[in-house]
């Protein structure tokens, strides 16, 4: 008798899962029911601002086949909510009555957009208690978000934003993580008018330490961004238009500072989707609770796969009850997850979670180079030559946009950041990844982008061992043994592969791999 396994979660997490189960459906095994709150089929989100800024048409954004999931057996329930999971009669049950049964159930949900504290957002404003009766209603709370503002987190935010952008229109970015930024400079170089407004000292305070922070801030107001450091939103204001409609108009900060604009992009963050699991009784945090295996702490039934699934030990909980970690809000461990979740469903063996190492963060954006990982907050003079402790190294050229700090702890790189040092970047990248130890001279590191860079020894990066997709863990041999097959496009790579199908930050070293190995690209 077939296991029948219901997904809720139709985005590239859910269909990484799809893609994995599709031998079992085939021959029976697994009866699959996919359920999705969107009518549309699974496109790729974090490719939403490539979309928006008129870089790539829709089709560049499709990822899956859901015709061939059909054929093979796969139930497709698309435009429908969960509103109730019976976890004693094993139900779920949708906005319009229909009950799926299920023997196991899988929550690839993933997270929201947070919607902040400002004056006249407040009706948008959705909390985990709301329970929605329709698929209109999961994003938002009693309202939708008012005219002209956004958060850039599915195809018809993105349609906003490109009209914006298409009409030369003036885009108020409020926060600047890693995909407002992103968003701020494609915006700003397809011919938008770009104000980004923060809280902090400096934009991508996460990723970034602070003097990073802020010659990325130079450099970006240098292709003409208004960058805003230390502007604490407190409200919106709003005009009204000869139907009477109200429209953004300007964002107020605390200082009384109006920041006028056309568009207001939110980009405060994501919460992980937990209503379903937690009216279904089941444990969650800043995610929904679940071991290494992706199954959930209350029910060895339900697993949780992506932005959001809370992957931690029950031993690890506080006494204050409280669980550290949550989501990590990136692709590549969603998609690993999902891998891992298939051939436990496959073969009924745990396949053991390996350690995640730091992601290392790639800013994608013309002409300003922008990398790092681990952790970078150490400071520089804690610590004396010879101590114990991490140990930092850090070269700024402010004028020429240009700044590099490393954290190593025994010789071995813990921590980097790089700014308007592509080469520097790079190689620091490679060796992050490896673990190595660094050269004794650090400067050496700091010649890879001088004029005579052809001078320097430095690692290959592209050795085959060297990691190019993160995202999907594909090497360089991975790719040459790919171009060598007859794959002679990225295109090709893609699909043979999978580099370059998550966040995109990698296509520009797949195109230069096919460029040394004699391939056009």
């Amino acid at each position: 008798m077939s296991e029948r396994v219901v997904l809720v979660g139709y985005g590239p997490v859910g269909a990484r899962l799809v893609e994995g189960l599709l031998p079992a459906v085939r021959d029976g095994r697994i009866d699959l029911t996919v359920i999705g709150a969107e009518e549309h089929d699974v496109y790729n989100r974090v490719l939403l601002a490539e979309y928006a800024v008129g870089r790539m048409e829709r089709d560049g954004l499709d990822m899956g086949d859901r015709r061939v999931a059909e054929e093979a057996g796969v139930r497709f329930v698309l435009g429908m909510t969960v509103v109730g999971v019976d976890r004693d009669l094993r139900v779920v049950r949708l906005h319009d009555g229909i009950r799926i049964p299920y023997d196991r159930l899988v929550l690839a949900t993933g997270a929201r957009a947070n919607v902040p504290t400002l004056a006249g957002l407040e009706r948008a404003q959705r909390h985990r208690s709301t329970r929605p009766a329709l698929p209109s209603e999961l994003d938002h709370g009693a309202a939708a978000l008012p005219r002209g503002v956004v958060a850039l987190r599915d195809l018809a935010d993105a349609e906003h934003v490109r009209a914006a952008v298409s009409a030369g229109q003036r885009i108020v970015v409020l926060g600047a993580g890693v995909l407002g930024m992103e968003l701020a400079l494609a915006a700003a170089e397809s011919g938008a008018e770009v104000v980004v407004a923060y809280h902090s000292a400096a934009p991508m305070n996460r990723t970034l330490d602070e003097n990073g922070g802020r010659v990325l801030a130079a450099a970006a107001s240098a292709v003409g961004i208004e960058m805003m450091h230390h502007a604490r939103a407190e409200s919106i204001v709003q005009r009204y238009d000869d139907h009477g409609q109200a429209w953004f108009d300007g964002l107020v900060c605390a200082d009384g500072k109006v920041l006028a604009g056309d568009l207001l992009v939110l980009s405060c963050g994501v919460g992980a989707r937990t209503e379903i699991a937690s009216l279904a009784g089941l444990a969650t945090s800043a995610g929904v609770l679940v071991d290494g295996s992706s199954r959930s702490w209350t029910d060895p039934n339900v697993f949780a796969i992506g932005d959001c699934a809370h992957v931690a030990d029950p031993a690890d909980t506080g006494p204050d009850g409280r669980v550290p970690g949550g989501p990590s809000g990136l692709i590549g461990p969603g998609w690993r997850q999902a891998d891992r979740l298939a051939a436990l469903l496959l073969s009924g063996v745990d396949v053991p979670a390996p350690v995640e190492r730091p992601g290392v963060v790639m800013l994608k954006a013309e002409g300003i180079d922008v990398v790092a990982g681990g952790a970078v907050d150490a400071d520089p003079f804690s610590h004396a030559p010879g101590c114990h402790g991490p140990q930092v190294t850090l070269w700024a050229d402010p004028a020429r946009g240009a700044y590099v700090k490393l954290v190593t702890v025994g010789g071995v790189l813990t921590g980097f950041v790089a700014v308007g040092m592509p080469r520097t970047g790079a190689e620091l990248t490679l060796l992050f990844e490896r673990g190595s130890e660094l050269p004794a001279d650090r400067s050496s590191l700091l010649r890879l982008d001088a004029p005579d860079v052809g001078m320097a020894v430095v690692t290959d990066p592209f050795a085959s061992d060297a990691t190019v997709c993160w995202c999907n863990g594909v090497s360089a041999g991975a790719i040459r043994e790919a171009a060598a097959a007859g794959e002679s496009t990225v295109a090709c790579v893609k699909a043979a592969t999978r580099a370059g199908t998550g966040c995109g930050g990698c296509v520009g070293r797949i195109t230069e791999l096919l460029a040394r190995e004699g391939v056009p690209a």
